[in-house]
């Protein structure tokens, strides 16, 4: 069975696909959609179990694998071959993976605030044992988790089941395919990070 993917078209141009952040939305990027939309085909998008797309029952419905494949389904339906890739963390790490099985659909990268996951298996497990507890809490306290002060992220998604979802899924990382394929990137890439990142 499919699942349903919310995505919306602004502008055109040549095409920018954007992808938010764990627990945000397409929302995040309207300042961006209105700046580009007069040059650019701005492509935004919401991954599985964040804001209106589908948020699957089966906790195998998210992984890096099918929101790769959601992206280039996407630029499918959109028609395009090709597209500026770009993302917000947990967004630039699956742009990052789009461009290690896309790279001839990669037109550029663009990486903000991002990582590439991790070359050391006790790391990698680390940072999967956080998403998994992240997972549990959202199963535990609903879109509390997210913290009293976020109510506007909260108000975007219609429960905590997917986020939950994705944090086991999309967040954890299963090897260390993405950071190995950084050496095989010949696209213009933008890395931008902020000021007070320490990692």
């Amino acid at each position: 069975a499919g699942v349903s993917i919310h995505y919306e078209v602004h502008g055109n141009g040549p095409a920018i696909l954007l992808s938010h952040g764990y627990s945000a939305t397409a929302r995040m990027w309207d300042g961006q959609i209105a700046a580009f939309k007069d040059r650019y085909k701005v492509i935004v998008w919401d991954m599985r179990g964040h804001g209106q797309s589908a948020y699957p029952k089966d906790p195998a419905a998210y992984s890096e694998e099918l929101t790769v494949t959601d992206m280039a389904a996407i630029l499918d339906a959109c028609g395009q071959k090709q597209a500026v890739i770009g993302g917000l963390s947990l967004g630039g790490y699956m742009s990052l993976a789009f461009h290690a099985r896309h790279a001839d659909r990669t037109r550029a990268l663009m990486l903000f605030d991002t990582g590439p996951g991790f070359k050391k298996d006790d790391a990698r497990e680390a940072w999967n044992a956080r998403a998994r507890t992240r997972g549990d809490d959202l199963d535990a306290r609903g879109l509390a988790a997210l913290g009293a002060s976020d109510e506007v992220r909260q108000s975007k998604h219609r429960d905590a089941t997917g986020l939950a979802g994705a944090a086991r899924g999309m967040l954890a990382q299963r090897d260390d395919t993405v950071i190995r394929s950084l050496e095989t990137i010949a696209k213009p890439t933008l890395v931008l990070v902020g000021a007070n990142d320490t990692n």
